[in-house]
């Protein structure tokens, strides 16, 4: 990756070591982070994936907050607050940027999309200018489908020559949707775009031109796709049904 590092717009991401007192407190007690020195992101799509309270989305967090958006997402221009509950991990992060300047941003965060849509509808009761709304597709995102707005923004918001930052989007999905966005994912990509996903989604690793970064046993490593465990498992499972649900409920 490093001769084309230039051209992206998040090169890598470096943990301050030096300034930490105490590895035993959050965030720094996180699996991601006890062993996090230095990590280099791919042009165009990374990966993140690991199970469960190993500190993706955390990670994650601090990446968007370093680069300047909003700790509950949106784009830069986005500065609402309702629940302070990030980390201050973004502190003690050093974020290495290409020369490149995107043209535009997003940091979707399935958990706090709710909030996202609620100030879109606050601003645009404000503004007396073109409705914020017709840049997410026209219609507001909370008189549609926790699935269907995340669509919206995906397909309407995102543009070319963009940085996005996504925590799980797979979250409010179907598989087809999954799938479609794929799609667009890789559109955006041939039009100068960088992503950064955390995901546990099968579906979306599948992405050819990507790396993906596994959090296991306290470590993070790249993996080939089919070795990845949540692409293991998700076979194991579909293989080997009902012999998973035999043991899984006896």
């Amino acid at each position: 990756m490093e001769e084309i590092n230039i051209k992206q717009y998040i090169r890598y991401v470096k943990l301050n070591k030096d300034k930490i007192e105490s590895k035993n407190k959050y965030p720094f007690c996180l699996p991601i982070i006890k062993n996090l020195d230095k990590l280099e992101f791919h042009p165009k799509v990374t990966f993140i994936v690991g199970e469960n309270g190993s500190g993706k989305s955390t990670l994650l967090e601090a990446i968007a907050v370093s680069y300047g958006f909003n700790p509950e997402g949106g784009s830069k221009s986005f500065n609402f607050s309702t629940c302070d509950s990030h980390s201050d991990l973004h502190k003690y992060i050093t974020l290495s940027k290409g020369f490149k300047k995107p043209r535009q941003g997003f940091f979707l965060r399935a958990e706090s999309l709710y909030n996202v849509a609620s100030n879109i509808d606050e601003l645009d009761k404000e503004t007396m200018g073109m409705p914020i709304i017709n840049a997410y597709g026209g219609v507001s995102l909370h008189k549609q489908s926790h699935g269907e707005s995340f669509l919206s923004i995906f397909l309407n918001k995102f543009s070319r020559n963009g940085i996005y930052i996504l925590d799980e989007p797979e979250a409010a999905l179907s598989p087809a949707r999954q799938m479609a966005v794929l799609t667009r994912l890789n559109e955006l990509v041939n039009e100068g775009c960088q992503f950064i996903i955390a995901t546990h989604s099968p579906i979306l690793m599948a992405y050819p031109n990507s790396v993906i970064y596994e959090i296991k046993e306290e470590q993070i490593t790249t993996v080939n796709y089919e070795e990845s465990e949540n692409y293991q498992i998700t076979q194991d499972f579909l293989n080997n049904r009902e012999k998973f649900l035999k043991i899984l409920m006896s």
